[in-house]
């Protein structure tokens, strides 16, 4: 469930955005207005919103979205419901205000457009109410067991505009490439193959690595920017883990080569011998015992040499 919240002047223009024949718009609610049609509508709320003329901005308009994996379960009152309390827990109680469901989006969702005077004449307060909309969908999520999409990765990007495109791409290519690199050298090459430039920022006119920068498509992020886990230490110490990981992960592997079962120094100047260790040998030949008998081979014919001299 998330809220966006707006405010105007124009009690008529919200009205006909809301009450549009192309947005299949369906009233679920309407409380203090001569709801006859959109024009008694927006001179009900007019009226009232002149008892306190200092207001410029009367209007209030919020817009509830909720997740579509939740759409067999949000039933026209089940929306009213929470859009009622949603109002409630943000103050916004005694005034005029009517709730729309619109079916023009693929996921379910509701407009609340409502007069910021209070029936009393009293300006309903806006402190902080992007902070206390925000705390409240999350505990309204949670009590109605609604569908809380996971961050980022429930953007669909298709529908993003620059900048905002390119900063989700970076998001998701940083998101394969620094779990899978061990150090910054590695994860530099992978990131250019996909087009992404990476440069360091420095504390003043010092060799200390600050930050991070990654630029694509003409648009550059800081790392921490991108995402709190992309800053330019979550990230070196990521790539620190991963090599550790890697490490252990040979330590610890039930195929590592001992030292003992590594080959012996090559024996000899032979090239098809060097490196190739019993390959051109019979099973079971000791190679030891077939060297011997080739050196004994030697000093036999050496012998025989010297005897021929000696004859001669």
């Amino acid at each position: 469930m998330i809220a966006k919240i707006t405010k105007g002047s124009s009690f008529r223009g919200v009205v006909n955005y809301i009450l549009d024949k192309e947005k299949d718009a369906k009233i679920l609610l309407c409380d203090g207005l001569f709801a006859e049609d959109k024009d008694t509508i927006a001179m009900s709320f007019e009226a009232q919103s002149k008892i306190n003329p200092k207001v410029t901005k009367p209007v209030g308009h919020i817009s509830l979205a909720f997740s579509k994996e939740d759409e067999h379960r949000l039933t026209d009152r089940a929306m009213a419901e929470i859009a009622l309390e949603y109002l409630k827990e943000t103050g916004i109680t005694d005034t005029q205000l009517f709730i729309v469901r619109h079916f023009d989006k693929e996921h379910p969702h509701v407009h609340i457009a409502f007069n910021r005077i209070a029936n009393n004449g009293r300006a309903i307060s806006d402190r902080n109410e992007r902070i206390r909309s925000a705390r409240i969908c999350k505990e309204l999520t949670k009590k109605y067991n609604l569908y809380f999409a996971s961050g980022k990765e429930r953007v669909k990007q298709h529908r993003l505009k620059e900048p905002d495109k390119t900063k989700y791409g970076l998001y998701s290519i940083l998101k394969s490439e620094v779990s899978r690199c061990g150090d910054w050298q590695q994860l530099a090459a992978n990131l250019e193959k996909q087009g992404v430039d990476m440069r360091f920022k420095y504390k003043g006119k010092s060799d200390e690595v600050q930050g991070v920068v990654f630029t694509m498509n003409g648009y550059s992020f800081s790392g921490s920017k991108i995402d709190r886990r992309f800053s330019f230490f979550k990230i070196d110490a990521a790539l620190d883990n991963n090599r550790r990981n890697e490490r252990q992960e040979i330590i610890s592997s039930p195929y590592r080569v001992e030292p003992s079962m590594l080959p012996s120094e090559s024996r000899g100047n032979d090239d098809l011998y060097s490196g190739s260790i019993g390959l051109f040998m019979p099973d079971n030949t000791d190679g030891q015992a077939e060297e011997n008998r080739f050196e004994e081979e030697l000093k036999r014919k050496d012998k025989k040499k010297k005897q021929r001299k000696i004859r001669f």
